[in-house]
């Protein structure tokens, strides 16, 4: 089961990782409120991954390490 979690938790961490720049909006000058949508994007990606580091460190802090 530890080893399901952990690579559960790799994939969730690799995804955040991979999406955190968001890089196809790059060329987008659309704004929104003020602000360019890219921003928008980067501001509303950390409330996620606050979010899900928050529920990782209440279930399963400690999954990976150790032997």
């Amino acid at each position: 089961m530890t080893v399901t979690r952990t690579v559960a938790w790799t994939a969730v961490a690799l995804v955040l990782m991979a999406l955190a720049v968001p890089w196809f909006l790059w060329d987008s000058g659309t704004v929104a409120a003020g602000l360019p949508v890219w921003l928008w994007w980067h501001v509303g990606w950390m409330v996620l991954a606050s979010a899900v580091f928050a529920v990782f460190a209440r279930t399963d802090w400690g999954v990976g390490v150790g032997g």
